[in-house]
């Protein structure tokens, strides 16, 4: 039998919002890290955060709706995903992200979507989220770098360096540096050449600092379609770049990777990566929405696209990696 319509999805969505608000509210009251800690009831948590009893029972009560919450009486707890991944306590916590994920001029990209849908692009500025020196892309690097972990172990073993060879990596619009920084300590003889933008490299090189790479690790400021890369790359990593941009303006990077590549190299590309029915998976096809409003150009490109553009541009072959666990998708590309 029919389901009958239900104007549930309607109001679901166009009352989403809600749901950012509050798990940013949540973040921000350290809600997860205090139940985490044992505070289980709303008043205990209240106090925790010298917050308001109601506002927090009734903030908790919407977050067990939304599933990030268990309840049972009075007491909350955590379900494995939020303790995992929202309990400060936690090596994988991803809060630092919503700093980024939220900041104020990625938000209003989408204030006039149809405007954005009538010229086919962003209507931010001209070149969007990827304006040369953007500051939004040192509040990146400082907050996504605990989210690119696991991807970064993923690219890691894929890159074929983990034997303790001597290699040298390119890590192209590096942000945070984990993916070379990953690398550099799975491998004590890989050398790793972060290009980005000078403020940005500041934050990869804090990082390295930190991993203890730092002898082994060097930038090389500015634009990657005007930075001089230099040659005899083993590996080069393309983590989220791509599709920033248009497939002609990518065909012209890739085949300057082509060039830097030694022979027998390889590039590894993390993208969001949809099926070729461009709906499905959910996660990877929403991710060109994402795009439009906050880029001239780009897209979410499925991997045929990619496929073809790193042929294009001189590349062997292209294989596609997935991971069930992750919402991105890897392309190792080979020279030859």
């Amino acid at each position: 039998m029919a389901t009958a319509p239900n104007p549930g999805l309607f109001f679901d969505t166009i009352n989403s919002y809600q749901r950012t608000a509050a798990l940013k509210a949540a973040v921000e009251l350290e809600i997860f890290t205090g139940i985490g800690e044992g505070k289980t009831s709303s008043q205990a948590l209240a106090e925790r955060a010298k917050a308001s009893p109601r506002g927090m029972r009734i903030l908790c009560d919407y977050l067990v709706v939304l599933g990030l919450l268990t309840k049972k009486g009075s007491d909350y707890g955590l379900t494995a995903d939020s303790a995992l991944f929202l309990d400060k306590r936690s090596p994988a916590y991803l809060g630092a992200a919503v700093g980024f994920l939220t900041e104020p001029s990625l938000m209003a990209a989408y204030n006039d979507l149809a405007a954005v849908v009538r010229k086919g692009g962003t209507v931010m500025s001209e070149h969007g989220t990827v304006a040369p020196d953007n500051p939004i892309w040192v509040e990146f690097a400082r907050s996504m770098a605990a989210m690119m972990a696991m991807p970064a172990q993923w690219i890691a073993g894929l890159a074929g360096v983990a034997g303790g060879q001597k290699c040298k990596v390119l890590d192209i619009a590096a942000g945070h540096g984990i993916f070379g920084i990953t690398i550099a300590k799975m491998n004590p003889n890989a050398e790793i050449v972060a290009l980005d933008w000078k403020a940005v490299l500041a934050v990869a090189k804090e990082n390295a600092q930190r991993a203890g790479v730092t002898s082994r690790y060097r930038t090389i400021e500015g634009s990657a379609f005007d930075a001089d890369f230099g040659t005899g790359y083993d590996v080069v990593l393309l983590t989220n770049f791509l599709h920033h941009f248009d497939v002609p303006t990518n065909e012209k990077l890739l085949r300057k990777v082509h060039a830097a590549l030694a022979p027998g190299g390889r590039a590894i590309t993390l993208e969001f990566v949809p099926n070729d029915d461009r709906v499905s998976p959910p996660t990877a096809a929403a991710f060109s929405l994402v795009m439009l409003a906050g880029t001239a150009g780009g897209d979410a490109y499925t991997f045929a696209e990619l496929e073809k553009m790193f042929r294009n541009a001189g590349f062997a072959s292209s294989k596609l990696h997935d991971d069930p666990n992750a919402p991105e998708r890897i392309v190792v590309s080979n020279r030859d």
